[in-house]
């Protein structure tokens, strides 16, 4: 497997990093060794999955991470999670893929703890980057659990989020565990435009917000209504049955 931070090494240290490009390299790599990894991709969406499945599943077998307590409420984490799942099934029915769905357990309050004394930091700051390293993490230590080659997440995919610090903290979490960082970026190559397609082409719930109370209430968003539009949205839905096809098989450890 690559290593992101040999590819780094032989670049300019003063330079921005252009993290798509460091991306296209590892992947050119696969291509010339024939060889096609697992990649265990952290999404926290349906939208931010689309584009990045197009790509990925081009070159590796990639399964799909839904990891995001800091979602709230409940009944939206569900309706997210749920949305993701069929978006999933959608796909591989139409492309022919076989990508699976593996959710991490839902655990609010471990999140809240963690950036407690953060709730008023602004968007993008020191408490996105706690919930960036807190997902990373989660992403990373299930991938090295269960021998995939590869762990990234989707996050980079959005103009609202900064890759450079989604990136560098993926690099450092990769040094804790015996399994590799996919860098990414990707909102390039046109990659936002083309989501914002697929979401209409799979007929996508698109969020208001990111997913955090802290950033809804910043942003004015009416939690009581999204509440209520989640709950009835999930009415008629089996979360534990419904799409249960693409399910990740663990055959290494029980999650």
């Amino acid at each position: 497997m690559i290593d992101v931070e040999e590819i780094l090494s032989k670049m300019n240290p003063n330079q921005k990093i252009n993290y798509d490009r460091v991306m296209q390299k590892m992947v050119q790599v696969w291509e010339k060794n024939e060889e096609r990894p697992t990649i265990l991709m952290h999404v926290c969406c349906a939208p931010c999955s689309t584009y990045t499945l197009e790509y990925l599943t081009k070159y590796a077998d990639v399964t799909i991470y839904f990891a995001n307590s800091n979602i709230h409420p409940k009944a939206e984490y569900h309706k997210r999670a749920y949305v993701t799942k069929k978006f999933v099934s959608d796909f591989n029915e139409r492309t022919g893929n076989k990508v699976q769905y593996l959710e991490a357990p839902y655990e609010p309050n471990e999140y809240r703890q963690l950036v407690r004394g953060l709730e008023e930091e602004p968007e993008g700051g020191d408490r996105c980057k706690v919930c960036f390293d807190y997902r990373l993490d989660k992403t990373a230590q299930v991938a090295m659990d269960l021998g995939f080659d590869y762990f990234g997440s989707a996050l980079t995919i959005s103009p609202h989020k900064n890759s450079q610090t989604i990136n560098s903290i993926g690099i450092d979490v990769q040094k804790i565990y015996t399994t590799h960082y996919l860098p990414s970026d990707f909102k390039k190559n046109q990659g936002y435009k083309r989501s914002v397609e697929m979401c209409e082409e799979y007929d996508i719930y698109r969020q208001c917000y990111c997913g955090c109370v802290y950033a809804a209430q910043a942003q004015n968003i009416d939690l009581v209504q999204v509440k209520k539009d989640a709950t009835a949205f999930m009415v008629d839905k089996d979360i534990e049955k419904d799409y249960s096809h693409i399910k990740f098989t663990v055959t290494k450890l029980d999650i």
